[in-house]
């Protein structure tokens, strides 16, 4: 991202107090004497960091009322900010300050040299029309259209010549070798790219079939035509930022109920969400924009 000068690990696990790790962390951000943190998550253990570091001004929403890790405190307006874009990207402007009527998607720069190096490393042919499948999503199961459904998709696209390339991580490689299985000549690629890899191919296909995830975001800020399928969370609240994409969602009247398995035993918000809906919507998808450069 062409706005972000340095990025500063956080080698922290998910819930992990981890108090000398982030001491550490601390230690090297007290040296660098930035002036201000933006603190997005709404965790106590978020908040700590800065305020270890003694950044003079650590900014973010009272969450777990963080009263004494944040002195630059702002209480949460879900109306008049609904999706979570608009909630950080307040947090950038002072307190109660009118957001610009239009907020800049983000966009992410494509290393074409990278680009060729990761194709080369991993054998893959971009020379025929690239379908990629993103089946994960880390919050849990009701986020995940069901792999046999993205077998179809991978199925359809094999046969009209085309190629697929499943992206994820380490956790959805079985998915993945389920789908490839499913559908003999998709190359299943979860576990195998590193994040930036996964940035510079995403943005060779022609279509992006995803979960609501970060890869899906990922494909939205390289400008991947793509699919986005929503279950049991909402489009309303974290929508893919792109002028390119569809999103599927049936808003069935039990969801979004944003629980990580379906607590009515169906998933019928995504089970529901057949395969000729989203073929359907890949006919429809605009081609990727021309690369300006």
């Amino acid at each position: 991202m062409a706005e972000v000068a340095a990025v500063i690990p956080a080698p922290f696990a998910h819930g992990e107090l981890a108090w000398a790790k982030r001491r550490a962390v601390a230690r090297d951000l007290a040296q660098a004497r930035y002036e201000q943190a933006i603190v997005l998550p709404n965790s106590v253990k978020s908040a700590l960091v800065p305020w270890l570091a003694g950044i003079p001004r650590r900014t973010g929403y009272l969450g777990e009322h963080r009263y004494g890790l944040l002195n630059d405190r702002r209480k949460l307006d879900t109306v008049r900010h609904p999706r979570l874009v608009e909630r950080f990207a307040a947090l950038a402007f002072p307190n109660v300050a009118a957001l610009p009527q239009v907020l800049p998607n983000p966009a992410l720069r494509v290393d074409a040299a990278n680009q060729r190096a990761a194709l080369s490393k991993l054998g893959l042919d971009a020379s025929r029309p690239v379908t990629a499948l993103c089946p994960g999503a880390e919050y849990g199961p009701a986020k995940r259209w069901p792999a046999s459904y993205y077998a179809e998709i991978a199925q359809r696209r094999l046969a009209e010549g085309g190629a697929v390339w499943i992206f994820g991580s380490p956790k959805d490689a079985p998915i993945g070798d389920d789908i490839a299985q499913r559908a003999p000549g998709a190359v299943n690629l979860c576990g195998r790219t590193t994040l930036p890899e996964a940035i510079d191919l995403l943005a060779l296909c022609r279509a992006v079939v995803t979960n609501d995830s970060g890869l899906m975001h990922v494909a939205a800020a390289v400008g991947s035509p793509l699919i986005a399928l929503f279950g049991s969370s909402t489009p309303d609240y974290t929508p893919p930022l792109s002028a390119t994409a569809r999103v599927l969602t049936l808003r069935l009247e039990c969801s979004p109920c944003f629980q990580r398995t379906c607590p009515l035993g169906h998933m019928n918000c995504l089970n529901q969400l057949k395969p000729a809906i989203v073929e359907d919507t890949i006919a429809g998808l605009s081609p990727p924009a021309p690369d300006p450069r």
